[in-house]
């Protein structure tokens, strides 16, 4: 059986994966795609680390039941919680996770601070600890984002709310140089027209998927699984929250 033609199963906690997902559609179109979003847990970033596992590892057993042939965590807070565990109960499987994009945040080289959005859990967590020691040179602002999972779960991209929340949340950070934003979930990046909207568009706004997708293609390509078919991949979308309209969000965050 040729196993580069198993779908790549991408999950999160609910729709966010997909601004990873729709990275991936860039660069790899011929790939198949399975994409889980566990909405009816969402936010993850409230939970604690056994709860945050144990749906990681409920989710990725689904799509191993779909016969999928690597896994992403599209979720910044089940990366931090699970990824190390998964990969060593499936060493055979390519399995990426995503972290906060700090590094090309910091390479910009601008005057001011960095500020990292991210679920609470994230930031509290040993790995985004070491993420920031390695760059102890520069200021970095954590900023905790409770609320803002639920903004974009129920299709709210681009709201008067949603705005005065992001206004509120950077009221006190603005009162200073911010050098760039780092998107440190994957729900936030379908909220960048509006925290642009907020903050200036002279602000550089960066999401971690890009990356995540390159490392995806590389470790693919180690193994041998890349997809050499010329046609379009196919997408088949799973939520766990039950509602009928949630295929119908997917495909517009994806913009198909």
């Amino acid at each position: 059986m040729d196993k580069s033609k198993l779908p790549i199963g991408f999950f999160d906690s609910g729709v966010g994966g997909l601004s990873v997902l729709k990275d991936a559609l860039k660069l790899m179109p011929n790939e198949n795609y399975i994409f889980f979003g566990d909405s009816k847990n969402a936010p993850y970033g409230d939970r604690s680390m056994k709860e945050i596992r144990d749906l990681t590892f409920d989710a990725v057993d689904f799509l191993f039941s779909k016969n999928v042939k690597a896994i992403v965590v599209a979720c910044n807070t089940a990366t931090s919680a699970a990824v190390a565990e998964l990969r060593r109960v499936h060493p055979e499987v390519p399995i990426v996770g995503i972290e906060p994009a700090v590094k090309p945040a910091v390479e910009l080289n601008r005057k001011g601070k960095i500020v990292i959005m991210a679920t609470a859990f994230t930031l509290k967590q040993d790995k985004f600890a070491k993420l920031v020691s390695k760059y102890d040179h520069v200021e970095l602002y954590p900023m905790p984002c409770p609320g803002l999972v639920e903004f974009i779960e129920a299709g709210d991209l681009h709201s008067d709310e949603l705005k005065e929340f992001l206004r509120d949340h950077f009221k006190e950070v603005m009162k200073e140089d911010i050098a760039a934003i780092v998107l440190g979930c994957t729900h936030y990046p379908f909220i960048k027209e509006a925290l642009a909207s907020v903050v200036g568009k002279d602000i550089p706004i960066i999401d971690g998927g890009e990356g995540t997708v390159r490392e995806l293609r590389r470790r693919l390509s180690v193994a041998g699984l890349i997809n050499e078919s010329t046609q379009k991949g196919t997408i088949e979308f799973h939520n766990s929250c039950g509602r009928e309209d949630v295929e119908e969000l997917s495909r517009k965050l994806l913009g198909i």
